[in-house]
């Protein structure tokens, strides 16, 4: 039987190799997000595209209890380095003269983002918060 935390770990794994297939394969949009003070942003993109696939497969492979927990940790850090991407994405967004995709996009995905954080956390087993494994 699969457990909850086990399914969310597949869900997220596949969700981070998803984002890091589009960061190699189309770079554009993630480049065109990126903080100008982001040196090399073409690099940048390309490496987070890779990071995000090699955080997922250590995530989601059984062998390591401590792999995982530190693919965990990579992904939440990873996860909180590119949050200021997403604020910018928002600032240029809506900067747009047609307002782009509104506050009804950019509020959720940010606030989306300290759950991708705690999730990876979670799913890694780094942390047990807010329920504590049954001894």
């Amino acid at each position: 039987m699969i457990t909850s935390r086990a399914l969310f770990r597949w869900l997220l794994a596949l969700l981070y190799i998803a984002a890091g297939i589009f960061h190699l394969a189309v770079p554009r949009p993630f480049i065109s997000i990126t903080p100008r003070w982001v040196a090399m942003p073409e690099a940048v993109i390309a490496l987070t595209g890779i990071a995000e696939i090699a955080g997922a497969l250590a995530l989601i492979q059984s062998r390591s209890p401590r792999l995982r927990a530190a693919a965990g940790w990579c992904l939440a850090a990873y996860a909180l380095c590119v949050w200021p991407a997403n604020f910018n994405h928002m600032a240029i967004d809506l900067g747009r003269p047609d307002g782009g995709l509104g506050f009804g996009y950019h509020l959720p995905r940010l606030a989306a983002q300290p759950l991708l954080i705690w999730l990876a956390l979670w799913t890694g087993e780094a942390i047990d918060w807010p329920v504590a494994r049954k001894r």
